[in-house]
């Protein structure tokens, strides 16, 4: 019986992989899906979408060249004939200088319209309107400008937010896949080691050294692992599908997880159980969890629909002022300013009495502030307290973790203590079988809790916004 001995081989050895197989590392999975799955790729177009906002925000600041021809001829005679154009700048700070021409000729036309003959009826101008009431300080162009620069912001904070959960999703199924890999490695061993009993039974039985009834129970133990094998088996190909979820080429073609690939645990697990660990996490989420990112963005544009709201309370008075025929005259010749000659003036002014349309905005918006920032609170609130909740699975996991390893490790001395002796004629075939079989339990169990323990490592950095651990592409 000294082959039973022999063919119970140590937990350890589940983990060491043949030549023919190779490691694929959580980090190596993380790298091609950062670079080739197609809802990363989706999620790099968010920057791209939110630059497009800021160019067409900033068109309202381009300059506008503008031309009006107007003409009427009628019995053969020639009305009018006007021709108007001008260029304009608008700026950040709303001066909006201006410069331009008119020509206006015919039989009929408006007093204020005629131009001098001396110049060929035209007139050159220049000059800049300026709000002095409403829109000095701000203005829907430049509100708008600073919600599309804001909107980048929040578009960044979303991209991260689904990085981040797609790379949690591809943690659990990575760990998933592992747990199942080596249970069916390790339901695999016990299956050849129970073939093994059932080879040795059978041959004592030949030989008279063992009863019919230790060969039927040998079998039964055989067929009973042999059972296990298989649905270990078919949960380690469906989880093996379900990573090829996340496996794409540079072409956006669809891949498979290749047979001679093998997830690998790599023990760097102490760091995560320090105090120091939790406090750095919770402040990293306060700071930068793309959640709170975009609520405190969401707090900005509407700070500045606030300001908005507030210029609107103001009456409207806006001054234009042009200069005519200089410092250039029609006919090209410079001249110096005269600023109380030769000029177009105007004023514009109204108010609404009441008020009331641009009270209630402003009213609206301060109840959307106080609405966002009680909604701020209690996701910053959600936020630590899913932190600290799974710290505390880590760690008691991580204790569960050290007996349960030493449990398994306890089981297998008994398991080949009853081997040492049934060799000696002192046990028999149904203990160990019960020993056995607490061994597989113990050993499953402890995969299981391993890779629970990965998921919830995954889970520490995503409830803090952050990459998941050792991370950092």
């Amino acid at each position: 019986m000294t082959g039973w001995a022999q063919a119970q081989t140590a937990f350890d050895s589940l983990f060491i992989l043949p030549d023919s197989v190779k490691a694929f590392s959580l980090e190596n999975f993380y790298a091609s899906i950062l670079e080739f799955h197609p809802i990363v790729r989706q999620t790099n177009l968010l920057p791209e979408t939110a630059r497009q906002e800021i160019r067409m925000a900033r068109g309202a600041f381009d300059p506008k060249v503008e031309t009006r021809l107007d003409n009427k001829d009628f019995g053969g005679t020639n009305y009018f004939n006007k021709l108007y154009g001008s260029f304009t700048v608008p700026t950040w700070f709303p001066v909006d200088p201006k410069i331009g021409f008119e020509r206006n000729t015919g039989s009929f036309l408006n007093n204020e319209s005629i131009l001098p003959n001396a110049d060929n009826n035209r007139q050159l101008f220049a000059g800049v309107s300026l709000p002095i009431g409403r829109g000095l300080f701000t203005d829907e162009r430049r509100a708008a400008l600073q919600q599309a620069k804001l909107f980048a912001q929040m578009a960044e904070a979303e991209q991260i937010k689904l990085i981040n959960k797609i790379l949690l999703e591809a943690a659990k199924e990575y760990w998933q896949w592992y747990y199942a890999y080596y249970n069916y490695r390790l339901l695999n061993r016990n299956a050849a080691i129970a073939r093994e009993i059932f080879r040795l039974v059978k041959l004592d039985a030949d030989l008279g050294e063992a009863s019919v009834v230790d060969t039927v129970q040998a079998k039964i133990t055989m067929q009973e692992r042999l059972v296990q094998q298989q649905e270990a088996l078919i949960q380690f190909l469906n989880t093996s599908i379900r990573i090829s979820n996340y496996l794409w080429d540079s072409e956006g073609n669809p891949l498979d997880l290749q047979p001679n690939v093998a997830p690998v645990l790599v023990a760097d697990d102490g760091v995560l159980l320090g105090v120091q660990t939790l406090e750095n996490l919770t402040e990293m989420a306060r700071q930068n969890h793309p959640e709170l990112r975009k609520l405190a963005v969401k707090l900005d544009q509407l700070e500045v629909d606030r300001r908005l709201a507030v210029e609107f309370l103001k009456p409207r008075l806006d001054l234009n002022y042009n200069f005519l025929n200089q410092p250039l005259n029609p006919q090209g010749d410079v001249q110096s300013f005269r600023f109380m000659e030769n000029y177009k003036f105007g004023l514009d002014f109204s108010m609404p009495i009441f008020l009331r349309k641009e009270r209630a905005k402003l009213a609206q918006t301060k109840i959307k502030i106080r609405s966002t920032t009680y909604e701020r609170d209690q996701a910053e609130r959600d936020i630590v307290n899913q932190i600290n909740a799974t710290f505390n699975e880590i760690v008691n996991t991580n204790q569960i973790i050290t007996q349960q390893t030493d449990m398994a490790n306890n089981y297998d001395r008994i398991l080949k203590a009853e081997l040492l002796n049934l060799e000696n004629g002192e046990s028999d075939l149904f203990k160990i079988n019960i020993q056995q079989e607490k061994l597989i339990q113990s050993q499953a169990k402890l995969l299981k809790l391993q890779a629970e323990y990965e998921k919830m490592k995954a889970t520490i950095y995503w409830a803090a916004g952050v990459r998941n651990l050792n991370f950092q592409r």
